[in-house]
């Protein structure tokens, strides 16, 4: 006759593989899913491209790559010159294929700009959509705010291309036309 020691070691001896094969089976589970995430992490770190945001500081290096065009090197390390026409593309934030968005671009006009150009108008396009102009006529920090449709948003990325009237020329050892100075610019949903 069997003791019940004999029984629960032949129970145990029984038990003890299936749970262990559930144990192995879950660890190894859970492990190719950890291993698939770092992969995915290490697949996006490893293209050499920045993620793209909804709004750039013209300070921060990662913003490089997501200006196109037209925007001078960083100054005082936080603002960089426009020329005539300068180009950002940004992520458009999330529900704004639906609802639009607003734009906003943070400026100065210099007294330099004042006093050699009077006035200086800043029109802008999202997408190839119009946006209205406006005219500075005093010097000044402003923030050139539109409102950019729905239609314009459309895709992974808004190309915003801004447009000035008039610049200063180059002049003395300086190459650069020069417009106004730009700070950040940015994509906020409605």
């Amino acid at each position: 006759m069997k003791t019940s020691l004999q029984w629960e070691r032949r129970a145990a001896l029984t038990v003890l593989p299936i749970a262990v094969s559930i144990a192995v089976s879950i660890t190894l589970a859970l492990a190719s899913m950890g291993c698939k995430s770092r992969k995915v992490k290490v697949q996006a770190a490893d293209t050499g491209f920045p993620r793209m945001a909804s709004a750039v500081s013209m300070g921060d290096p990662r913003a490089d790559t997501q200006l196109v065009a037209g925007l001078y090197d960083v100054e005082a390390g936080s603002w960089r010159w426009s020329a005539k026409q300068f180009t950002v593309v940004l992520l458009p934030p999330s529900g704004s294929a639906q609802r639009g968005a607003k734009l906003e671009l943070r400026l100065t006009v210099p007294p330099v700009v004042i006093e050699k150009l009077t006035a200086i108008s800043l029109s802008a396009t999202a997408n190839g959509s119009a946006l209205p102009p406006e005219t500075y006529t005093r010097t000044g920090e402003y923030v050139y705010t539109r409102d950019v449709p729905a239609g314009a948003l459309t895709g992974d990325s808004v190309r915003i291309v801004f447009q000035l009237d008039k610049v200063m020329p180059p002049s003395g050892g300086d190459i650069r036309e020069l417009g106004i100075i730009v700070s950040s610019a940015g994509l906020e949903s409605k």
